[in-house]
């Protein structure tokens, strides 16, 4: 499944995976807003077993499958 990913340019380390290049309707638009300008990164066939660096492929996949869209939030710090 191709996968274009945007990284805000107003908060660090937040991700936006979508299911179609610059197509932001099935986000929802408070979130679309809290993230700001979004800045295009990356394009990638996403698939079940696909490595990423900080998410879980299979989870990314079925919020773009059910969503058409996937927020990667910044690491959890303790």
């Amino acid at each position: 499944m191709p996968c274009y990913v945007y990284k805000s340019v107003k908060k660090d380390l937040y991700y936006l995976y979508i299911d179609k290049k610059d197509d932001f309707s099935c986000v929802p638009e408070e979130l679309l807003l809290s993230f700001g300008k979004l800045e295009f990164v990356l394009e990638l066939e996403l698939a079940p077993n696909r490595k990423l660096a900080k998410e879980d492929s299979q989870k990314v996949l079925e919020s773009l499958q059910t969503k058409s869209f996937f927020v990667q939030l910044p690491p959890q710090t303790y």
